[in-house]
């Protein structure tokens, strides 16, 4: 994703807002879906903000976007919407991205399989492969966390494929939600994967579970070329511009860490700046 730190407008603006500016503006933090003090300067729409750009397939090139059909024994779906859904977020992704979201499906199936859990493998994949679209520019709001400007790019996709409403809501509930370790796997088995394997493929969760030999096949079928410093990137793109999506998020502590001033307060810091006399 490109780095937008340097934007006319968006710079003059940051470099002034201050930690004590921000609880100052306590008030625009607690509506983290509304306009805040934190919003890029650059103004979009309310309707443009809720809705955003419509995902769409265009055209496929079934030999430049076609899968493997088992990669380390684990079945990829070939359905026409999983077929569509592939190509469509190869498209719209970097390769590093798209690698890692489909290592997300493979490690999520392999570790729910070996456990004899029953689950809807399409859903499974469709919400694996569209889990990041929130860390695509396209696809991005002002204020949003990256996971719901992800789980509403899946939702506006998959609406136009004219899935069955419920089924697109397990998606959006597994994208939305694939960073909530303590909520996403208590919930079906759809949502929970995708949390399960996201964290295998980002932090090595459970990955004492996948066999040398295995691991070796699923990184040779999907490359991480360089995960770790892409996804570093795309948070910091995201703490620099949309700062306030990453209010009591965990990519707040890489902007504390790596960028200067970092506007963003604390759980501690809005604790403090309640208006109540204790």
């Amino acid at each position: 994703m490109p780095d937008q730190s340097n934007t006319p407008g968006q710079n003059s603006e940051k470099k002034h807002v201050t930690r004590r500016t921000a609880l100052e503006r306590g008030a625009g933090f607690a509506a983290i879906g509304a306009a805040s003090a934190l919003a890029s300067a650059v103004s979009v729409s309310p309707a443009a903000a809720a809705s955003g750009p419509a995902p769409h397939a265009g055209a496929w090139d079934p030999k430049a976007d076609a899968l493997p059909k088992e990669v380390a024994g684990v079945r990829i779906p070939t359905s026409e919407v999983a077929v569509e859904t592939a190509a469509f977020v190869r498209r719209v992704s970097s390769e590093t991205l798209f690698n890692h979201v489909m290592r997300t499906y493979v490690f999520s199936a392999l570790l729910f399989d070996r456990r004899g859990v029953r689950y809807d493998r399409e859903l499974a994949f469709l919400a694996a492969a569209l889990h990041d679209l929130g860390l695509v520019e396209t696809y991005q709001t002002q204020a949003e966390r990256f996971e719901v400007d992800g789980a509403d790019a899946a939702r506006r996709f998959l609406r136009s494929r004219r899935m069955p409403a419920e089924r697109v809501e397990v998606v959006w509930d597994a994208i939305a939600l694939h960073t909530s370790v303590g909520i996403a796997t208590r919930k079906r088995p759809e949502i929970a994967m995708i949390c399960v394997g996201s964290g295998l493929d980002f932090a090595g969760n459970d990955l004492q579970q996948i066999p040398s030999d295995i691991l070796e096949e699923i990184l040779t079928a999907f490359p991480r070329k360089g995960f770790k410093q892409d996804a570093i990137d795309n948070i910091l793109s995201l703490c620099r511009t949309k700062p306030t999506s990453v209010l009591m998020h965990p990519f707040a502590e890489v902007g504390r860490r790596h960028i200067p001033d970092f506007p963003v307060p604390t759980v501690e810091d809005l604790l403090l700046a309640a208006p109540f006399e204790d």
